[in-house]
């Protein structure tokens, strides 16, 4: 493909609660054994972009570690490959990232070092299959200078954390507000985007030359009616993990057949980094309905309509429904969870309740006793 690749993979999110003070959203546990960033890597190499940059920063350890061998993506090429940029210290430059646009800036040498015509820049957080190429013939066909994916939301559902859009009929945007206090439509930004090269490296300069910081407010709002954007919308399965709910939404919609054969079953394949764990292991008097079970799991107790990810141990008479329980989480005999997520390595002891509200889901951190010694 004619396009390099940039995952914007550094942010948190308060809305994520504990759950981000271990990792960055990227780095979330999604559907038994993938991260949210495999979603997104895995789209890059199904649209053939060779060249592909992600940016971290906030807690990045087990991004980073993640990412440690590109071969699980099919990266590990000798032309192109994946690259990891953290914010480095030159004798110009001592920040953090302050924002996505001065990301990019940091990093403009290797924009500047590619030789494709065409940049596609995603977040790390959404979970969703998309053929990219298909969105750049889009852009060549509309003479666009920037393309954004879309998404038109269910009815209810709550867009203002989003961008949202109005388009005219063409598919040019006409209005884009960054996260309003009222949405007027339902139409929000995946923060997907599709640009020449070059003039992202002009805009980022220009952007940097004026002290801004932001690519959402300072280039895509700020240049909306200088610039010819244009609208990309996404008819198939979309959605972003970057709260509480809707990272626990996401989870629990694997549990619908429809949804998991599109992502497990129907090609393009989606692909992750793969741990040597034994299958899960079902135990007499284990009782499983409607759950994701993954590998080096073993379970004792009953469990309804819930995700368990790598490593969980279930031990006697438990009881888990409708709960996330993340990787190497040990429950202790007799407990009982329900409308929980459970945060990865902890120790839950024995005769304990855990009770959530299905609106209002509970996030269980226990200390960990396994590993004081």
């Amino acid at each position: 493909m004619r396009a390099i690749g940039i995952v914007l993979a550094g942010g948190n999110s308060k809305r994520m609660r504990e759950l981000s003070n271990r990792r960055a959203i990227s780095a979330m546990p999604v559907a038994g054994s993938y991260r949210g960033i495999d979603f997104v890597l895995s789209n890059m190499t199904n649209s053939h972009i060779q060249n592909v940059a992600v940016f971290t920063q906030y807690n990045s350890r087990s991004l980073n570690e993640h990412l440690s061998s590109s071969k699980w993506w099919d990266f590990g090429r000798k032309q192109g490959g994946l690259y990891v940029f953290t914010p480095t210290i030159t004798a110009e430059n001592s920040d953090w990232y302050r924002g996505t646009a001065d990301a990019l800036y940091q990093n403009l040498s290797f924009l500047k070092n590619s030789h494709e015509p065409y940049v596609v820049i995603t977040s790390g957080d959404g979970v969703y299959k998309l053929d990219y190429n298909k969105v750049l013939e889009y852009h060549i066909e509309k003479k666009a200078d920037i393309t954004i994916v879309c998404k038109e939301l269910p009815e209810g559902e709550d867009a203002t954390r989003f961008g949202v859009i109005k388009t005219n009929e063409d598919g040019r945007i006409i209005e884009f507000e960054e996260k309003p206090m009222v949405a007027e439509s339902n139409m929000v930004s995946c923060g997907i985007y599709v640009i020449r090269r070059r003039q992202l490296i002009e805009l980022i300069e220009r952007c940097a030359a004026e002290d801004r910081v932001d690519f959402v407010r300072d280039i895509l709002v700020r240049y909306k009616n200088l610039k010819k954007i244009y609208a990309y919308r996404l008819n198939t399965y979309w959605s972003n993990i970057a709260s509480v709910d809707s990272y626990y939404r996401t989870n629990m919609d694997f549990l619908k057949p429809e949804v998991r054969n599109y992502f497990f079953k129907e090609y393009p394949d989606v692909y992750s980094k793969v741990d040597d764990l034994p299958p899960a292991k079902y135990n007499p008097g284990a009782l499983v309905k409607n759950s994701l079970v993954s590998s080096g799991s073993i379970i004792n107790g009953t469990v309804e309509n819930s995700i368990l990810f790598k490593k969980a141990y279930v031990g006697n008479n438990c009881v888990i429904k409708n709960s996330i329980i993340l990787n190497d989480v040990y429950i202790g005999d007799n407990t009982v969870i329900e409308n929980c997520i459970v945060e990865s390595r902890d120790t839950i002891r024995a005769n304990t309740t855990y009770i959530g509200e299905p609106g209002n889901i509970r996030i269980v951190v226990e200390k960990n006793e396994r590993y004081t010694l």
